[in-house]
């Protein structure tokens, strides 16, 4: 019985690995995109990209936080990471930049590992 639970606790730290590891990228592309965003001319009629990247970032460094610690609100927290994601995703792919388009297929990829460790045992 004991192996058994320590090869269930280590396929759950590696599932935890990797969506840390998705989760904390995105935040960081999230800030660095909004940094590139801000270096551009004009670029004032992107508030709502802005802030979308800024809510983005912050709930991926929420919920990996909550995930890191394995409190019983972790999966609460990435459900709402992963629809702010898909939302901040799916804005960024409608700017033709290419900062934009990248930023845009990793937070939607952050929305699909977020959604798959809502659906995991």
């Amino acid at each position: 019985m004991y192996h058994t639970m320590s090869h269930h606790i280590d396929q759950s730290h590696m599932s935890h690995h990797r969506v840390l590891k998705t989760i904390q990228n995105c935040e960081a592309v999230c800030e660095f995109t909004e940094y590139s965003i801000l270096q551009m001319e004009g670029s004032s009629h992107r508030r709502e990209q802005l802030r979308l990247l800024r809510d983005c970032a912050d709930i991926c460094t929420l919920t990996a936080k909550y995930i890191a610690r394995c409190s019983y609100f972790a999966k609460s927290i990435a459900s709402l990471c992963a629809q702010i994601c898909e939302v901040c995703g799916n804005h960024c792919l409608q700017h033709p930049d290419e900062q934009s388009q990248r930023c845009g297929q990793i937070c939607l990829h952050c929305a699909q590992e977020c959604r798959n460790f809502v659906m995991s045992a």
